[in-house]
């Protein structure tokens, strides 16, 4: 283990007896099927698949203030504490064993949700991020958190919409639960139990958490980019995921909501949309998910809106600008995220090599700082 890993484990995870880190949900997931754990207040984690693992330590470094920094490799096993209650624990990885090595998560679940290619016309995830609570402001006037109580089986219904309500008054708002992070949770516990006689030991790599410095972050996660199968993809999986884009906006405009978490100050609501509910959005429609994510239900956050554009502006000049086949003023972040199906001239053992920009990406982008102008020019008549 290299002293980088050893100190973050040391400073940043939550201590577990034998020298392990305890992982818990990531409740701020919005979007995608694999499992997002939280390994600290500053780190997260997910299952490795290596093509993700490949683009993070070969990214060009004038792309890296667009990504979540990558912090390393763990062992992550599937334990039981003293009480009976099913844990999972990462450890220091000491074997560079390829048993180790995850497979695609989505052989045994659902469709692959999240592409990028740097070079081609695949989809990624572009994840913007406000707080309309800052850290510091909270932090002298932080008690112990509380939440409404709510039904469980409420969060198993498929709902494309769901409002919490947070408690409100003095104590600042605290997230204990998301619906998708929750459901995400779940099933990925499932199928490491269901493994469990086979194999208790998986890799997982650690990133950079984007939400810690926001007490209540508002999140919105976008596929980007006109393709969604890969190049090894069968012909019927290939048809089915062209007829998924065209029933969409990422046909259209390049770019569909995959998921949004957004506080509602006034009611004191968290309000939550889900993929199924982003595929189904017309144009008009995906317009008013925008509008309803700059807005806190008292007024359009205006001052959000130019940092925002800067940012992705900053990005699509990086993008094509990059032949491979940070802002100031107001509390906002932007950045793509996961990589498990990117592509470059530099993966020697990929069949098809693809040359030039990511046309589809750069179709996405280019639409979505459109669609945020027209907000921002809308915003001052």
């Amino acid at each position: 283990m290299s002293p980088a890993l050893e100190a973050l484990m040391q400073a940043d995870g939550t201590p577990y007896p034998g020298k392990g880190v305890m992982l818990e949900p990531f409740v701020h997931q919005v979007g995608g099927h694999s499992c997002v754990l939280r390994f600290g207040e500053q780190t997260i984690c997910k299952p490795l698949i290596p093509r993700e693992h490949q683009f993070y330590k070969s990214l060009p470094p004038e792309m890296r203030k667009f990504t979540p920094q990558y912090r390393g490799v763990v062992s992550v096993s599937f334990e039981e504490d003293e009480e009976g209650n099913l844990c999972l624990i990462a450890y220091p990885l000491h074997s560079e064993s390829g048993d180790l090595e995850n497979k695609d998560p989505s052989a045994d679940c659902e469709p692959k949700s999240k592409m990028l290619k740097l070079n081609n016309k695949k989809q990624s995830s572009l994840l913007l991020e406000n707080d309309n609570y800052s850290k510091d402001r909270a932090r002298n006037r932080r008690k112990k958190d509380k939440i409404m109580s709510y039904n469980r089986d409420e969060l198993q219904q498929q709902a494309e919409e769901l409002y919490f309500s947070l408690e409100k008054g003095n104590v600042v708002p605290q997230i204990k639960h998301n619906p998708w992070s929750l459901k995400c949770h779940q099933q990925h516990l499932q199928r490491m139990k269901e493994n469990a006689k086979h194999r208790n030991q998986y890799k997982f790599i650690l990133l950079e958490n984007l939400t810690w410095r926001y007490t209540v972050p508002c999140v919105l996660d976008l596929k980007m980019g006109t393709r969604q199968h890969g190049d090894d993809a069968s012909e019927e999986k290939k048809a089915h995921q062209i007829r998924k884009c065209q029933q969409s906006t990422s046909a259209s405009i390049g770019v569909r909501l995959c998921g949004m978490q957004v506080y509602q100050s006034d009611s004191g609501q968290l309000m939550f949309m889900n993929k199924y509910h982003g595929r189904k959005l017309t144009l008009a429609g995906f317009k008013e998910a925008l509008y309803q994510f700059f807005h806190n239900e008292c007024r359009l956050r205006r001052e959000l809106l130019s940092p925002v554009l800067r940012r992705l502006r900053e990005m699509q000049a990086a993008l094509e600008a990059c032949d491979t086949g940070e802002a100031g003023g107001p509390a906002v972040d932007v950045r793509m995220i996961d990589f498990a199906h990117t592509t470059c001239r530099h993966y020697g053992e990929d069949s098809v090599v693809h040359e030039g920009q990511d046309s589809g990406f750069i179709f996405g982008l280019q639409n979505l700082i459109t669609i945020i102008s027209e907000l921002e020019d809308h915003s001052t008549d």
